[in-house]
């Protein structure tokens, strides 16, 4: 079966998985990394309408650089689609529709990656980012 992220059996899946076990988790981890292209789609879907507000835009278009990188470990794919997709799906812990807060979730998951995987985010990913977060805000 495909991963969609739209679908109401996603979201309780992400949902179960967040009370469940670790092999809940991962296999969900493993759906969403599945369907590269739809991650990818629905990403820069939601970042266009979002650059010019978000002030963790740039680090998350280069931790997204990072994810899809074919020279980045699996370990750390791993943890930033993890992250990549926290911010794309519609569940969340605080929603992104509330004023002010509805992102800091968001920013905790992604720096948190980050944080984990720092040292593989090369300055190439950092100036990419740059490049298309101006594009975005034009």
């Amino acid at each position: 079966m495909r991963f969609r992220y739209a679908s109401a059996p996603f979201s309780a899946s992400f949902s179960a998985a967040f009370s469940g076990s670790w092999a809940e988790i991962e296999a969900l981890t493993r759906r969403i990394a599945a369907d590269e292209s739809g991650l990818r789609r629905k990403f820069w879907k939601k970042l266009r309408g979002l650059a010019a507000r978000l002030p963790f835009a740039e680090d998350l278009i280069a931790a997204h650089y990072c994810a899809f990188d074919r020279q980045t470990p699996v370990h750390v794919k791993a943890a930033l689609v993890g992250a990549l997709a926290y911010f794309v799906l519609p569940t969340d812990f605080i929603p992104d529709v509330l004023p002010v807060i509805g992102y800091t979730d968001d920013a905790a998951v992604l720096a948190a990656a980050i944080k984990l995987v720092s040292s593989h985010i090369t300055p190439d990913h950092r100036e990419a980012a740059k490049r298309a977060l101006a594009r975005l805000r034009g």
